[in-house]
């Protein structure tokens, strides 16, 4: 897997020592709550070996889970175009991209009007199409999110006989002057809560397209067999 050297993913044990794994509560995330004891336990590894960030006094933490109806692949071909990040980012008004969209490609985006800000320059950092891991660092442009840093992760799981994706989105940024760590928080929470909420109505219709394109061509298959 191909990481820059501000990354090192997958985290080993000895890097996770520093905060307890029981000590984070999945009840706090209702979409996530109901799933069996096994995936909750599961998800609370990868959260210590993906999500666990080391922050400053000046800096913000936070993580948000989305629960989608649709298969890891699907979620994932929409997640991993780092040069369409408007596909379900729909802050985002244009994407400009400087490299071949592997790791060490930067972009730079333009945002909508009425936010706190005009663009955005990012660096990917991670592209694991096997672990189903993005991440990416903000490190240019015009606005108020200093030090900006996301990790994007895709995770199956299986409740009542339903298959499903659970997407896990932290981020660290700095607190900027004027605004106390809560108001960064609430900010930040809330624009990428959208996004994933837009990112899976989007992989939910792709992966009902799926299922009517899978439905048609065998009643297609059926139609052409011969009488008996």
């Amino acid at each position: 897997m191909a990481v820059h050297q501000q990354w090192r993913f997958p985290r080993g044990p000895g890097d996770l020592t520093v905060v307890r794994r029981d000590a984070l509560d999945l009840n706090e995330f209702p979409n996530v709550a109901q799933l069996s004891s096994e995936e909750r336990a599961h998800l609370r590894d990868v959260i210590f070996r993906y999500h666990t960030h080391v922050i400053s006094e000046t800096q913000c933490f936070s993580m948000i889970m989305q629960r989608i109806k649709a298969a890891c692949p699907v979620v994932w071909s929409v997640v991993r175009q780092f040069d369409k990040p408007q596909a379900y980012k729909h802050f985002i008004r244009s994407c400009f991209m400087d490299g071949d969209g592997q790791v060490g490609s930067t972009r730079e985006v333009r945002v909508v009007s009425g936010l706190p800000a005009a663009s955005s320059t990012e660096r990917l950092e991670t592209l694991d199409d096997e672990r189903h891991v993005l991440s990416f660092k903000v490190v240019g442009g015009q606005h108020r999110l200093q030090n900006y840093r996301s990790i994007t992760t895709l995770h199956h799981a299986h409740d009542a006989g339903e298959d499903f994706t659970v997407v896990i989105e932290s981020y660290v940024v700095d607190i900027p002057d004027g605004n106390t760590r809560d108001e960064t928080k609430v900010f930040v929470d809330t624009i990428v809560r959208f996004n994933l909420q837009s990112l899976a109505k989007i992989s939910e219709h792709l992966m009902a397209q799926q299922n009517a394109s899978i439905w048609n061509n065998r009643r297609r298959e059926e139609d052409t067999l011969p009488m008996p």
